[in-house]
């Protein structure tokens, strides 16, 4: 490895990220809410922590190869989430111990949406701002990370969007060549995020909430400036435009720059990813839909309203919120669990498994009891018109099985800790697939559960944005011997 490089480029990260700690110093000016010290603060501690990694290394000029890459795409997600906590560990206003600082943090840069503030709709506007700015930031690195650097390392079967990356990528090191790929992806971030900002206010948020939740919808955050999250609104309209950019941000953004730069959709519909998730989105809001208005919870079109946004806001692990979801009766908050242990699609921001690992997961069992019936028989896996050759499919079933296994390993620590299983059971599930919201105790927030279960959730969080072998090659001997 090239420690030097590392320290460089990390040096470089914070200085950037300190400087995203002054637009709530506007917001705190123009609303007057007393915030300026702790963002100023927390932007000179930043700020002059990244100074001081960077300066003793900044002519190091060495190509990061594949080993750096896992190591500085861990270090993003770990050092931002800590240097991210600094204003609300700073502000009176939150006054939150050090684990809920950062664990309100890194929920924001995961955009997983678990929160354990209450009484949001009395905080300093900077502060609401901030937070939403957290989860749009971590959007776009999301993206970067997931549509321009883990295809190169080979990450669970991410290799399969290489082809769709729109931009040269190398594959034996990363290269400067990525710079091209990131600005097309920020360049259709940036206009999704105008788009539904715009959409909002003509729907009638104010201009504040309409660009903090933009933040929160394009990035599938679930962040809100109100307790009652979009329930506050009372809007069909708004819980309208939220379903359809929820629905967008989580296909992959390959396609919307293909889509964009062919002046074409057909690229959606053609892409059999995409495809599959827009079918698991009709097939579970047609069941959701019907079983609300069945069982007389709602009135029909209340049942097509609330039951559509709930469906696609957990699926798409977003996390927003119009209905107490985990009230509602028998299988059903179970059936949207399970949706979001699926998630959006590879190359977007939303979590979970991606709809790319489920669907090849399906093809693998089709395929072996195929071969159980015909064992002489050649039978190969397609997406679509390509092959999938078997190393990506063991390279999913290997994701899958660490997936699990974590899952199953932070699950009895939280049950050891004292949760519940059906808490301790959503809180990991909605964790690791940066969904936000659980059932039972963290239905609602994450504020009353104990420090030793938030750290766990923490790691959580980082190891699943991380697609979890990102993280865990880091915890293997193998990984730091020369």
């Amino acid at each position: 490895m090239h420690s030097s490089i590392i320290f460089r480029v990390l040096g470089i990260l914070l200085m950037l990220f300190s400087i995203t700690l002054l637009p709530p110093v506007l917001v705190s000016v123009l609303y007057d809410d007393q915030s300026i010290d702790a963002f100023i603060i927390s932007f000179l501690i930043t700020f002059g922590a990244g100074l001081l990694i960077w300066l003793p290394v900044y002519n190091q000029k060495q190509d990061l190869r594949t080993r750096d890459g896992f190591l500085i795409t861990a270090l993003f997600w770990a050092v931002l989430g800590l240097a991210g906590s600094l204003p609300f560990i700073l502000h009176e206003a939150t006054n939150l111990s050090l684990v809920d600082a950062v664990f309100e943090s890194i929920s924001g840069l995961t955009t997983t949406g678990a929160t354990v503030i209450t009484g949001l709709d009395a905080l300093p506007q900077s502060i609401l701002f901030y937070r939403q700015q957290l989860q749009w930031l971590g959007g776009i690195g999301i993206i970067v990370i997931a549509v321009a650097i883990l295809p190169m390392l080979g990450i669970g079967g991410m290799q399969l969007y290489r082809a769709e990356t729109p931009g040269p990528v190398k594959d034996s090191k990363l290269t400067p060549r990525i710079t091209q790929t990131a600005k097309a992806l920020f360049l259709i971030y940036v206009s999704l995020t105008i788009a539904c900002a715009l959409a909002y206010w003509l729907a009638g948020m104010t201009i504040f909430d309409a660009i903090c939740h933009a933040f929160s919808t394009v990035a599938i955050g679930g962040f809100s400036t109100h307790d009652a999250s979009m329930a506050f609104f009372d809007s069909p309209a708004i819980l309208i435009i939220a379903i359809i950019f929820m629905v967008l941000s989580g296909i992959n953004f390959a396609l919307h720059f293909v889509a964009w730069r062919s002046k074409s959709i057909l690229h959606f519909i053609k892409d059999p990813e995409c495809k599959f998730y827009l079918w698991c989105i009709f097939f579970g809001t047609v069941v959701t839909v019907f079983y609300l208005y069945s069982q007389n919870i709602y009135s029909f079109k209340e049942s097509l309203l609330f039951g559509s946004f709930e469906l696609v806001s957990i699926l798409t692990t977003t996390g927003f919120s119009v209905a107490e979801y985990s009230q509602w009766p028998t299988f059903l908050p179970f059936m949207l669990f399970m949706f979001a242990l699926m998630g959006g699609c590879g190359g977007s921001t939303a979590g979970g498994i991606k709809v790319m690992r489920v669907m090849l997961i399906c093809k693998q069992g089709i395929r072996e009891i195929y071969r159980l019936i015909h064992p002489n028989a050649i039978i190969l896996v397609k997406v679509g018109n390509k092959t999938v050759s078997d190393r990506v499919i063991q390279s999913v079933w290997g994701f899958f099985a660490a997936y699990v296994i974590s899952f199953m390993i932070m699950f009895l620590i939280l049950m050891a800790t004292g949760l519940d299983f059906l808490t301790a059971f959503t809180a990991i599930g909605a964790c690791i697939n940066n969904l936000g919201p659980g059932m039972a105790d963290v239905a609602a927030h994450y504020g009353d559960i104990n420090s030793t279960a938030k750290w766990v959730l923490c790691f959580a969080m980082l190891l699943g944005r991380l697609e979890v072998f990102t993280l865990l090659v880091l915890l293997t001997p193998a990984f730091w011997r020369q």
